[in-house]
This record gives C-alpha cells, sequence and structure tokens, in this order.
C-alpha cells in the first residue's frame, strides 16, 4: 500500500514549498517517503514537477504511476495524466483551465481566489497543501505549527497561510475526503527529512570541517547554503570564491595552516580546479572535494544528473599523485562516508574526491537521525615527542606518509612546502635522484589507501543469475529493481560501489566467477565503470544499461532491460 503524488507547474509557482510542507508534515505523522525534482534551468515558466511517494518504511525511488495530481496549469495536466492510476485524483484550479468531465476524478478547488480571500495569491501553494491533506485523510494541525514555525517573527503571515490552508482543506472536502488510504505508520514520526546536499553539510560541519571555500554551481550550491547557513551558531567559515581557481586555493591555505577544508563544484567548475587538485599533491596537503555531477560537456543540463565525471575525476590533475574517489550512494551511507573522506584527507595527506550528482543531492527521504558516535576526527599531526629533527616536511617513510607539523607548531622548526619538486626538507631540487625518490614516496600511499577501501555492498540472492552492478546515486533504485526481478522469478542481486578509487575487487571477482548474467547500470553513455572494472582487473562486464538523458532511471526501466535480454 502506497500513494505517489505528483505536483507540476511553471517555475515560481511554489512547488517546493508545497511538497516541503506536505513531506515534514508527513515525516512527522510517521510516515516513510522520498520527494524528487524534475526542474528547468531558469527562474520563472517552463515545466518543472516533483514526485513524492509515501509507503511502507522509506522508498528508495520513486514511480511514474500517479494517485494524486496537483495540476498548478494546464501544461502539467496534459503531459501527466496518463500516468494516473484508475483511482486517481487532479487538483486544479477550474479559473485557469479545465478537464473533461467524462474523466470524473476532477478536484477542482479556486487555489488563487481562495489565497486572494485569503491574503494574497503568493498563497495559491499553501490552498493546495490543505487540499491534499483532505485527500489522503490527515487534519491539518501538523501543517499549521509548521506553518508558524516557518513565519515566526513575521507579523500575521503565518495567520494568512494557516487560513488560506483551511480553505484548500475545506475546498477539497466537498469532493472527496480520505479518498486514498495512507500506509501503515511504521516510523515513530522522529526521523529527518532531508535532501542529499543537506546530508553532505551536516557530515561535514559534524566531521571538523571549519572552511568551506566554493562558487555557487548547481548542483552543489545547496551543501554551501546548507554551511552558510550554520555559520551564525556553529564555527564554520563559509566563503564564495570568485571562481573556482580561488575556491581550491583557498581552501588548501586554510587546510595548509591546520583547518580541516573543503570545496565543492560541479563539472565545469572543477574543471578550473585541476591545477590546485595538482597542487595539493605536490605539496601533500589534505583537502576533501566533493564534485556534484550533471550532464556535459560545457554547460550541459545545469539542473539534471548523470553520471559521466568518473573517468576526470580519476585523472584530473597533471601528473602523478595517489587519491581516494568515493561516492554518494544513499542518504544513510553518504553521511558516514563524507566523514570517511575527511579521515583519509588527513591520514594520507592528499586529495580526497567525494562524488554526488543531482538525482542524490536534490532528493528528500524520510531517514533515521544520524549516529554522531560512529564519525572520527583524527588529525594525524605530529606530537613534539615523536618528532625527528630538524623536522623535515617530507621526511621519507616505508608508508610514503610524511611527519605532518603546522607552520608555528614547533618552537625553532620551519614548515618549508613549494610547488615545485623538492627534498625532504622542502628545498627545490633539480637532481634525478631525489624526483624519482620523491615520487615513489607519494605514490607508496596507494598501497595502504586500496586497503582503506570498502568493499561493494551486496543485495539481493546470494547465488544469482543475474547481477546488477552500479555506484552512487544509483542505490536506490537498482534495489528496488532487484526486488521486482526476484518477485518475477529471476535470482538477482546487486553489487553496488560506494569507495570506486583504488577500486575493490574481492567480492566482484568472486561474484562474476559465478554469475551467468551480469549488467553495469549506469547514468552515462560510456559505461564508465564498466571500463574501470575492465582496467583495473581484467573482468568484463556482460551488459551495460546506460541512461543518459538527463534524468535518473526508474526501477521499470532496469527490470525491462534485463527481462529483454535474457
Amino acid at each position: 500500500m502506497e500513494i505517489n503524488i505528483l505536483i507540476g507547474g511553471a517555475a515560481g509557482q511554489g512547488m517546493e514549498t508545497i511538497m516541503n510542507l506536505l513531506g515534514k508534515t508527513l515525516v512527522r505523522e510517521g510516515f516513510g517517503l522520498i520527494y524528487t525534482k524534475d526542474y528547468m534551468s531558469r527562474v520563472r515558466g517552463g515545466h518543472n514537477f516533483s514526485r513524492l511517494r509515501i509507503a511502507p518504511g522509506t522508498p528508495w525511488s520513486t514511480v511514474e504511476s500517479v494517485d494524486i495530481l496537483v495540476a498548478l496549469n494546464e501544461e502539467t495536466y496534459n503531459l501527466h495524466r496518463d500516468n494516473l492510476t484508475p483511482s486517481g485524483r487532479v487538483i486544479y484550479d477550474p479559473q485557469l483551465f479545465s478537464i473533461p468531465e467524462n474523466e470524473n476524478r476532477g478536484i477542482p478547488v479556486e487555489l488563487q481566489k481562495l489565497a486572494e480571500e485569503a491574503g494574497g495569491k503568493v498563497m495559491a501553494n499553501t490552498v493546495a497543501v490543505g487540499a491534499l491533506l483532505v485527500l489522503i485523510g490527515l487534519e491539518t494541525p501538523t501543517v499549521e505549527e509548521l506553518l508558524k514555525d516557518t513565519f515566526a517573527g513575521k507579523e500575521g503571515v503565518a495567520g494568512k497561510n494557516i487560513t488560506a490552508l483551511k480553505a484548500g482543506y475545506d475546498a477539497a472536502a466537498r469532493f472527496c475526503s480520505a479518498c486514498f488510504d495512507l500506509p501503515p505508520k511504521n516510523e515513530d514520526g522522529k526521523k529527518l527529512f532531508i535532501d542529499g546536499n543537506q546530508v553532505l553539510g551536516m557530515a561535514a560541519m559534524s566531521s571538523g570541517c571549519r572552511f568551506l571555500s566554493a562558487y555557487p554551481m548547481t548542483p552543489s550550491t545547496g551543501i554551501m547554503n546548507y554551511l552558510a547557513g550554520k555559520s551564525p551558531d556553529y564555527p564554520v567559515i563559509v566563503e564564495q570564491a570568485e571562481d573556482e581557481i580561488a575556491a581550491i586555493n583557498m581552501a588548501l591555505g586554510a587546510s595548509y595552516t591546520g583547518v580541516r577544508s573543503m570545496t565543492c563544484t560541479s563539472g565545469g567548475g572543477f574543471s578550473l580546479m585541476v591545477e590546485g587538485v595538482s597542487l595539493a599533491g605536490m605539496i601533500e596537503t589534505p583537502i576533501v572535494v566533493v564534485v556534484a555531477m550533471r550532464p556535459g560537456p560545457a554547460t550541459g543540463l545545469p539542473t539534471r544528473t548523470e553520471q559521466a565525471d568518473l573517468e576526470f575525476i580519476l585523472h584530473s590533475g597533471h601528473g602523478e599523485f595517489p587519491r581516494a574517489v568515493l561516492s554518494a550512494t544513499s542518504h544513510e551511507d553518504a553521511f558516514y562516508r563524507l566523514n570517511k573522506a575527511f579521515e583519509l584527507a588527513d591520514r594520507y595527506q592528499t586529495p580526497i574526491f567525494f562524488l554526488s550528482d543531482q538525482n542524490f543531492a536534490d532528493t528528500h527521504r524520510s531517514v533515521e537521525p544520524y549516529d554522531f558516535s560512529r564519525l572520527g576526527y583524527n588529525r594525524q599531526l605530529a606530537e613534539e615527542g615523536s618528532l625527528e629533527k630538524p623536522y623535515q616536511r617530507y621526511r621519507i617513510t616505508d608508508n610514503g606518509i610524511s611527519p605532518r607539523a603546522l607552520p608555528g607548531q614547533f618552537e625553532n622548526e620551519v614548515v618549508l612546502v613549494d610547488s615545485d619538486e623538492h627534498d625532504e626538507k622542502g628545498n627545490i631540487i633539480e637532481d634525478a635522484a631525489t624526483r624519482r625518490a620523491m615520487v615513489e614516496k607519494r605514490m607508496r600511499k596507494l598501497d595502504s589507501l586500496a586497503e582503506e577501501m570498502d568493499e561493494p555492498d551486496l543485495y539481493g540472492d546470494p547465488h544469482p543469475e543475474v547481477l546488477l552492478i552500479g555506484w552512487g546515486s544509483t542505490y536506490g533504485v537498482i534495489r528496488e529493481a532487484v526486488d521486482a526481478l526476484i518477485a518475477l522469478g529471476t535470482k538477482t542481486a546487486m553489487l553496488h560501489f560506494s569507495d570506486l578509487w583504488p577500486l575493490p575487487q574481492k567480492r566482484l571477482r568472486s561474484l562474476l566467477a559465478e554469475v551467468e548474467n551480469s549488467y553495469c547500470v549506469e547514468n552515462n553513455a560510456g559505461g564508465q565503470l564498466s571500463a574501470l572494472i575492465r582496467r583495473e582487473s581484467g573482468l568484463s562486464i556482460g551488459g551495460l544499461i546506460l541512461k543518459y538523458d538527463g534524468r535518473p532511471f526508474l526501477s521499470r526501466e532496469i527490470v525491462e532491460e534485463v527481462q529483454d535480454d535474457l
């Protein structure tokens, strides 16, 4: 039992307000949900829509079918009417457009008129929330409290919105009251309702990140916004740099002085950062770089999703130096995995990349509160008692990790760094022997980094006939595809990578040796993970299931591809 809601209209009509109010209400009431956005790169106009799925527990992905369609304009109705279930209903404003009488599923609510009567057209979205509540059988008090919290300090605004809410509720109740059955509550009402960027912002701050410099670029900007919103109350500084070149270099400067630092961007912005990435590799300074992927090349589709930058990240920066690449798979895992990125950066004194994408960044889910006791804060700084003197910032060691001291940390000891090749002290060199020794020192870190990588998550049948391999934000939709294929009688499993480089191979080798049919499921045109697996392990994946139209997968699409191939 579940309810699927789609709200659509033009940019500027307040769809996000509707979904946030409804989503927060449902989570507080104890329901599990997921909410995704499909929006155009414009401030006004165009067609945008959001899906909200309410199900037992927290759903992993959204679906095409629609039980309640909130059409804020006629275009939305025309585009999505065919996805309505037989019992589906349409909330619409009869002053804007009409639907055929013979459909007998319309819920006409004069959204704009009722909003004007309550205090202004801008509250038409609040009227729509009231109409939605009555259809799913919920009362208004929880939303009323949310409105009071949202507009605290704005005299009269909360009251006007509550009036609009009740007007929408009463208007829809004349046509349909509790005409959809909500799934059973199996939540305790204490879950978080949070999107991917908020997850990463919270994880960064909780991991001890105290400085973020970035230039706004969709879909990563939400991380910066989250941390900036917390900076008045918490010890974190957020600097909007003039460009991405400045952003990464400012973050490196802060890290050099001892502050856990991060920058975030997307593909085009990261292109400007790659010289700074190489600088981090040479001066062995920790930094975490979050790259939220979107379709390219160039500006591409700024508000859509893709997984096409894996190869770019793996090979970014001139020269050879160690790195690790992690990725956001689910809201539950990403919080702890970004903390792992900070821990690895400090331990190995090298850039650590964390891949996200628009699908993860903009998707809200109801999740359990995070366990902060699981987070690490190990700075791996040199200590007086164990410091070899004279201090050498790039001392050659067996594992390649040199003692890291901060400028001014030790009396009479100089912390010397240089972007040119250097000796152990940090002085510029030209001789071949020292160059070779320093390259080998840095690259030795990769052996230990490889041991830090988690094996991919295995879900489904322990002895599958079909294996679906994925990475990043496809976790949820592949998981639901596995469940669907098993229900259809196909023994299926998912192998999903969170840590991508150095590539963990043990579980992969074991499963590919046994399975008959394997597929890499990726939101790109080239099968980049499949190519990485082949290059690093010599193993070939049987088939590719690819999507590169800027939209995330639907589980139906994966199931159909597998069935057509078997």
